[in-house]
């Protein structure tokens, strides 16, 4: 492997928080039909047609690396998607449909939205961060915290995209706390640079405006690195890819390679004081299980009732009812049930001691424990259980197409996520969809010549 000479190098030996610079990969404007149409949602909320519908909009679309094959009529998978993936990055390097920026740079990053929906001019932001490689530190570390689990199989897939292509594609998703204070120095950089002339600016089709800005100047890197050295970050977006990383870093030190880009990792960094993220909730649905069946099942674990409403007002009396504790909506669109008030018991039974109350009262953790695991007898792992992010219509829909139901839950609070993290515990998988997530594309990272 041929590293670039600009692989970031540790501002410091601890394990503080750190974002270095690198030298990033960008779409050429002129090569391609539009910003906007070269970049995607995250691969992980990439649903049914959405591939196909990228590709058709401008066939270099950053889905051809992040989810190589799909959309096609024979879909490779592994090794062989993979080196895919590693082709077209190498072939759009080559023919300048990627560029790589000449200095090393940390990104200033904006999302924002239209300022008003009556047609008011000006744009309303709704987050900024720093898109940089984030050094990787040791499990137990602090400054970095995970706070969902993972599962197997997608950490090995993510890692062998990272390795076959000597690349991070897309960003991970975290955020820090500058405090009651006011902004921290980094927060405050990124907010002057807002007022400069952005390197690339994209609106894309949910009508989000993107905007990025390089920090080259080594004073800029050092004001950042100052600010983040003491802090610390939670994952609020791209656990598996996280683990990947960390995965691809004890390879490479158990060949013997030493120190090197696997050292870092790409991610977006965002003040949470200054710009609080939305959290929302991800659902699931149980193939094959009828709603009717579902509730029976949950009896001896729940209260509960059927709901004649449609499904904006169940949902709604769904959040009035967590605000109680946890509850889910049993639906698939024609008959639906309102699980609450989990019995003690049966609670009690089913939750692993080895976990704080904390962790033991999330719905999240009552979810899995009582009603799949327990009241249903289920894995919550595919094929069994489908994860389904986004709205609760999306899980509603798959439901009635697998002939199943969706379980559809309220979001976890902030602090609790928080707070199960700093204790050193992981939320059960896919528990928080937190928001507005990076778009994938603008920025990539390579870290070998192909």
């Amino acid at each position: 492997m041929q590293t670039l000479p600009s692989d970031p190098q540790p501002a410091h030996g601890g394990s503080g928080l750190e974002l270095a610079p690198f030298r990033g990969v960008r779409y050429a404007a002129d090569r391609v039909s539009g910003i906007a149409n070269v970049t995607s949602p995250p691969y992980d909320v990439i649903g049914p047609g959405t591939v196909e519908r990228l590709l058709e909009a401008e066939p270099h679309n950053v889905v051809r690396l992040i989810l190589p094959g799909a959309g096609s009529a024979q879909s490779p998978r592994g090794e062989q998607a993979s080196r895919l993936a590693a082709r077209d990055l190498c072939d759009w390097l080559d023919s300048g449909v990627l560029m790589r920026d000449p200095r090393p740079a940390l990104y200033a990053y904006e999302q924002s939205l239209p300022a008003g929906g009556d047609g008011t001019p000006g744009w309303q932001v709704v987050q900024r961060g720093l898109v940089g490689a984030l050094r990787l530190v040791p499990a137990d570390a602090p400054s970095v915290l995970p706070h969902e689990d993972v599962m197997p199989g997608p950490v090995a897939g993510r890692r062998e995209l990272m390795e076959t292509t000597q690349a991070n594609l897309e960003p991970i998703f975290l955020l820090y706390d500058s405090g009651d204070g006011g902004p921290g120095g980094a927060t405050r950089l990124v907010d002057e640079v807002a007022a400069r002339e952005p390197l690339l600016s994209a609106v894309t089709d949910d009508g989000t405006r993107h905007r990025i800005w390089a920090l080259t100047d080594p004073a800029e890197h050092g004001l950042v690195a100052s600010d983040l050295a003491a802090r610390s970050a939670l994952i609020a977006d791209g656990h598996h890819r996280y683990a990947a990383y960390r995965q691809m870093q004890d390879r490479a030190r158990e060949a013997g390679r030493g120190g090197g880009p696997w050292d870092f990792g790409l991610a977006f960094l965002v003040d949470s004081a200054a710009y609080p993220p939305r959290i929302g909730a991800i659902h699931r649905v149980i193939p094959a299980l009828t709603p009717a069946r579902a509730a029976e099942m949950a009896k001896g674990a729940f209260g509960v009732r059927p709901v004649p409403e449609g499904l904006d007002d169940a949902v709604r009396m769904l959040a009035r009812a967590g605000q109680h504790g946890p509850a889910f909506l049993l639906t698939d669109g024609a008959e639906q049930y309102l699980l609450t008030d989990p019995h003690p018991d049966r609670l009690a039974e089913a939750m692993p001691p080895d976990h704080s109350a904390r962790w033991r009262s999330l719905g999240a953790s009552v979810l899995r424990e009582l009603l799949i695991k327990g009241a249903w007898g289920l894995p919550d792992a595919d094929p069994e259980v489908v994860v389904v992010p986004g709205d609760a219509v999306a899980a509603v829909e798959a439901a009635r197409e697998a002939g199943g139901t969706a379980v559809i839950g309220n979001p976890e609070s902030a602090a609790d996520v928080r707070a199960v993290a700093e204790n050193g515990e992981r939320m059960p998988r896919k528990s928080t969809s937190f928001g507005p997530k990076p778009r994938t594309g603008l920025v990539l990272r390579t870290f070998a010549a192909c």
